[in-house]
């Protein structure tokens, strides 16, 4: 990494490439939001990806005058004093159909994201944040692209697991199976399957700083199957696999009804909740906490974060957005990377 050297002094803080999102929504705004907040400066070194131009424009609606640096591509400047801004001079603002989801939207956020990624990847940044993607948008221009991680791996030619959690304060939902169809799920579960995902959720939050964490595992049908009267997936298949995960020595336990596993875990008793499919946690996720949620991609040699929302193109322009999640994504990018720095600098 290019994190300097770390003294009583000089702090060792993590370097955090941010790529700003979709122009025609919140994004701009959120993005000077961050470099403006004075938690976010003091947290990391900040290397943002974008055009000037955009980054102004999302000033002026949130009414901040921003305090940065601003090189070209391709001179290196130093973001240990004051964010620096790698203007890539790539989008026109009268381009820019505000509200509306456009190729040129969809170009400008890919370009952003692909040079965060590359900069992670090539060990000159330790975490990669972003806020929010317009898929549409993207996809008008990558039409393979799927979600953030199948990107981010066909960038970094990443080949391993990685999977994409959902962060709230302290409590993580997890999942087994993804973006499918609802009607495939049952078939795509397996006890190994299941213990991977415990394995790589375990993982990812002890990076995030839990010690031990406890999760718990979600049944799939109704009632966790009532005894198999709904469905014998938890009998076949759910139940061996905690079984596994318990004598492989993680702090799990279920499966549970997934109506109820979240009052609990709200309640302190779980860390976090392994759910089947991805509505299952997503819908309790969002009504407890949509303005506070982070996705956090994990698997991959470096932590990539997001805010849980969208672009909110309703509001943009506004200056409303609440820079709340976007804040959560950031610090809990800084949290990891400052582990992994500080566990590669132990070795």
């Amino acid at each position: 990494m290019t994190t300097p050297n770390c003294s009583a002094i000089s702090p060792c803080l993590p370097t955090i490439a941010l790529a700003m999102g979709d122009p025609a929504g919140i994004s701009p705004e959120l993005t000077a939001k961050l470099l403006a907040d004075s938690d976010v400066r003091a947290a990391a070194r900040i290397v943002v990806f974008g055009d000037r131009r955009i980054l102004e424009e999302g000033a002026r609606v949130a009414g901040l005058t921003l305090d940065i640096t601003v090189v070209s591509p391709d001179t290196a400047s130093d973001a240990a004093t004051k964010p620096v801004l790698v203007d890539l001079g790539h989008l026109a603002p009268e381009s820019v159909r505000r509200g509306e989801a456009t190729p040129e939207g969809g170009a400008f956020a890919l370009e952003n994201f692909r040079r965060a990624l590359l900069m992670a990847n090539d060990g000159k940044a330790d975490a990669v944040c972003f806020t929010p993607f317009n898929k549409k948008a993207m996809r008008y221009v990558y039409p393979g692209y799927d979600d953030e991680i199948r990107y981010a791996a066909d960038v970094t030619g990443f080949t391993g697991a990685a999977r994409e959690f959902n962060v709230l304060d302290n409590l993580w939902n997890c999942r087994v199976t993804s973006h499918i169809p609802l009607a495939q799920v049952a078939s795509a579960l397996t006890a190994e399957g299941i213990v991977a995902e415990l394995a790589l959720a375990d993982r990812c939050m002890r990076e995030s700083g839990m010690e031990n964490p406890r999760i718990a595992v979600a049944g799939l049908n109704p009632h966790a199957g009532d005894g198999g009267n709904f469905g014998r997936e938890e009998i076949e298949i759910i139940e061996p696999a905690v079984k596994l995960a318990i004598r492989k020595g993680f702090n799990a336990s279920g499966p549970y009804p997934a109506d109820t596993v979240y009052v609990r875990a709200r309640n302190g008793e779980f860390d976090g909740v392994l759910t089947m499919y991805h509505d299952q946690g997503q819908i309790a996720m969002k009504l407890m906490g949509f303005d506070r949620g982070v996705t956090m991609m994990g698997g991959f040699p470096f932590p990539i974060c997001t805010p849980a929302h969208g672009t909110a193109y309703d509001i943009a322009g506004r200056g409303t957005a609440n820079l709340g999640a976007s804040k959560a994504a950031f610090m809990l990018a800084v949290r990891m990377a400052t582990r992994n720095l500080a566990a590669r600098n132990t070795k």
